[in-house]
């Protein structure tokens, strides 16, 4: 087993960004593609991913002066340092009994999911697969018990499986991406908590017939809405908060730390859907290539493959909602603080809000309003959990060898509190640790932890009633112009 681990290692070390084309292309020639199509395909995919970890790159380079900025601002003192994604994944592979196992058994399970008619999803995204570890990690650390761990990785897998299912058919309408899917856990484990919010707002005065979208704004208000426009000025917003201290010295510090993130969010916000084009470019192929294959075998059998959220951030309104929760989110770190729901300094991932936002804005079709309503709960509920988790975090980072911040006492991650799932299983193992953190924080979590499970319920048993999440009600979300596209469409026979 430790050949099969070291041979894992390697292969994860590659990156994202070779070994997801690489896959691509066995898979791309197992459905018959032509091989020169194929390795088109490959390579186009890659660079699309290497150019939106890049443009992200630019957004972290951007926020994280700014937000630490913003934070001395307060003059407060947030003892668990957000040290980012990467301490998850360094745990999760540091759980090295855990890895193989979660490999072999996770590409089996899925394809025996597939071949029993279990699941739809093919999910090809193995650099993601750290998700499925995390939640195991977490569980065989704290019992000792190996399978326990890999049970809980393993469920969690399943459970993934099941909602990238539910959540193509919206994905694929609202998106226009033909046979595709997300099982990246920390952003589709939200999808049922952000149906439900999105259905309570339909109750709520000035949301319920509200249709900010993008497209809507920008008729408003012309090209000061452009994509390009208002992330400019919305870093601007976020650079004088910021920075506005520098002006009782010499003005042109100040300046600089201003129109930089200006200029770096309206980067963002042009260079981030172009890059997420380059990488439909090189999807669309393998989709209609795998429907085909699929079509031909089994005429009445889909496949849907599943990737990467990143496919989906680029798109205008999770951008906007995005950079909208970049404030939110610090001031929610600082007032969360002061009720004593949250001990972890909002900083490396807030270059993940596109992600957050994912599922914030996708079943309200876009609805900016609606989705910065919805994502400020989601980063709320993440900072707790991401607190919660902050103890056993730190002690598995050690394990992992993972480099503590000087000067930290504890480490967690915006992106460790997305982990919705694992929280679920996690939460009795680690709860005995967390306990020092409070009255009103054991109370905050437990009621979290309420919600999430409830909104699983609604939302799983409305689609065992024969529910559609996002397709039973979609021109109800959808904006003027979109019904008007289709209608127009329609009439042309398309």
């Amino acid at each position: 087993m430790g050949t099969v681990t070291t041979v894992i290692q390697y292969i994860l070390d590659l990156g994202a960004s070779v070994v997801l084309p690489i896959i691509i292309f066995l898979l791309s020639l197992f459905f018959r593609m032509k091989p020169g199509k194929a390795i088109r395909a490959a390579l186009t995919i890659g660079i699309g991913f290497i150019g939106i970890n890049l443009v992200i790159g630019l957004l972290g380079n951007s926020l994280g002066p700014a937000a630490q900025k913003m934070i001395e601002n307060t003059g407060l003192n947030l003892p668990i340092i957000d040290a980012g994604w990467p301490v998850a994944a360094a745990i999760s592979f540091g759980t090295a009994k855990v890895v193989p196992w979660i490999f072999i058994l996770g590409i089996a399970i899925n394809l025996l999911m597939i071949g029993l008619r279990w699941t739809t999803t093919l999910n090809v995204d193995m650099w993601n697969f750290w998700h499925f570890i995390f939640s195991s990690a977490f569980v065989y650390i704290a019992t000792g018990n190996f399978w326990l761990g890999l049970i809980v990785g393993l469920i969690t897998l399943v459970i993934v499986l099941k909602l990238a299912d539910v959540c193509a058919p919206v994905i694929q309408d609202h998106y226009k991406i033909p046979g595709v899917t997300t099982a990246h856990t920390d952003t589709v484990s939200w999808a049922p908590v952000g149906w439900c919010l999105n259905k309570l707002l339909d109750h709520v005065p000035g949301f319920r017939h509200n249709k900010m979208t993008p497209e809507y704004i920008q008729d408003k208000f012309g090209s000061w809405a452009e994509p390009m426009v208002m992330g400019t000025i919305l870093g601007a917003v976020i650079g004088i908060l910021a920075y506005f201290p520098d002006f009782a010295g010499p003005w042109g510090t100040a300046i600089k730390g201003i129109v930089t993130v200006a200029i770096s969010m309206g980067a963002v916000m042009l260079l981030l859907p172009r890059m997420v084009a380059l990488l439909m470019e090189g999807l669309i192929p393998l989709s209609d290539a795998a429907q085909e294959w699929i079509k031909a075998r089994y005429p009445d059998r889909e496949l849907n493959i599943g990737l990467d959220a990143a496919i989906l951030v680029g798109y205008p309104a999770n951008m906007s909602v995005a950079i909208i929760l970049v404030p939110i989110t610090l001031l929610l770190g600082v007032v969360m603080s002061y009720a004593g729901l949250n001990q972890m300094l909002p900083f490396t991932d807030l270059a993940d809000t596109p992600f957050f936002a994912v599922w914030a804005t996708t079943w309200c079709r876009g609805n900016i309003a609606r989705g910065s309503v919805i994502g400020t709960f989601f980063v709320a509920c993440m900072l707790t959990i991401g607190t919660f988790m902050a103890p056993a975090t730190t002690v598995l980072a050690h394990q992992a060898n993972f480099t503590i911040p000087q000067g930290a006492s504890q480490i967690s991650s915006i992106d460790s509190g997305a982990h919705l799932i694992a929280y679920f299983f996690a939460f009795f193992f680690v709860f005995g640790q967390a306990k020092a953190y409070g009255t009103a924080f054991i109370i905050f979590s437990i009621f979290l932890l309420t919600v999430s499970v409830i909104c699983y319920v609604v939302f799983f048993v409305h689609i065992l009633r024969g529910g559609k999440p996002g397709m039973e009600d979609r021109e109800k979300y959808m904006s003027d112009e979109e019904l008007q596209a289709e209608a127009e469409a329609a009439e042309a026979g398309w």
